[in-house]
């Protein structure tokens, strides 16, 4: 199987992972804020990676690391888990899911545009059609939803949230070609907890109230999300580049719909069928590029 076919399937299957961790969060933490799952999340799959890294002698790779490199991925970091999560939250609370996921949404098309200008990549028509696609069909099945109320600084947010996790995936390709996947996966993680650590007094208080319950779905999450999720990409972008990972992986939204129809027992929509035919079309369109 060549590495163009392992690196799109690196993807799809990191998209399923991280639908997989939305419907673990939908299904136990209505009653959390979405930071809080957040900061309880990073430390969790934190805590499993330096436990991975313990075990395979990884912390010691870490450690010989030029100080450039681990600043980079400190940097990533915080732009994808925290600058940009703290963006696309604050639209969420602000705009609502209807108006807030289309525009987060074209995170890939960001992800292809710095590829193209400061990584060098070629892009070819087919991919750019592909990733339109992708985020067509993202912006259909979301346009089923609730209409909400149009608040100005709450689209600031939405724009600025895709643009910090395209920058955060920029520099995560570029550091892919100087780190082993497992040991950037795991460093970004670390970093990310690290980071979202100056908003732990805020939520203080809503993390002391966090059941067992909520943390076993919050672990389940964690796993699935940002250990098994992360990893994938990371492997993805390695393998064939953010300009095509990205929006490959980008239709975990539609497959998250598509489950919480398939487990949660959720109304059926014609537009996710809409959107997945299209999603489809654009993951075969990118990886036959």
């Amino acid at each position: 199987m060549n590495e163009l076919i392992l690196g799109v399937l690196a993807a799809l299957t990191s998209a399923v992972s991280w639908a997989a961790s939305t419907i673990f969060i939908k299904v136990g933490m209505r009653d959390k804020s979405p930071v809080a799952v957040n900061i309880i999340r990073l430390y969790i799959v934190s805590i499993i990676f330096a436990v991975i890294f313990l075990l395979n002698g990884t912390f010691s790779q870490v450690a010989t690391l030029p100080s450039k490199l681990l600043l980079v991925a400190f940097v990533s970091s915080l732009f994808g888990f925290v600058i940009g999560d703290y963006f696309y939250f604050h639209a969420l609370n602000m705009m609502g899911v209807s108006r807030t996921v289309p525009i987060t949404s074209t995170y890939p098309l960001w992800a292809i545009l710095w590829a193209f200008l400061f990584l060098g990549r070629r892009i070819s028509p087919q991919v750019i059609i592909g990733a339109v696609l992708v985020v067509t069909a993202i912006v259909v099945v979301r346009k089923a939803e609730e209409k909400e109320h149009v608040n100005p600084k709450g689209f600031v947010f939405a724009i600025l949230a895709p643009i910090s996790w395209s920058l955060a995936i920029l520099m995560m390709d570029w550091l892919t070609g100087y780190m082993d996947v497992l040991a950037l996966a795991g460093l970004r993680m670390m970093s990310a907890a690290l980071g979202i650590s100056v908003l732990l007094p805020r939520y203080l208080l809503e993390l002391k109230r966090v059941t067992r319950r909520e943390l076993g779905i919050l672990t389940g999450a964690a796993v699935s999300g940002l250990l098994i999720g992360q990893y994938l990409f990371v492997y993805s972008v390695n393998a064939v580049g953010s300009q095509i990972a990205a929006p490959v992986s980008a239709i975990n939204p539609i497959i998250a719909s598509a489950l919480a129809i398939l487990l949660l027992k959720e109304p059926p929509n014609r537009r996710i069928l809409e959107g997945l035919i299209l999603a489809v079309i654009g993951v075969i369109l990118i990886s036959t590029a």
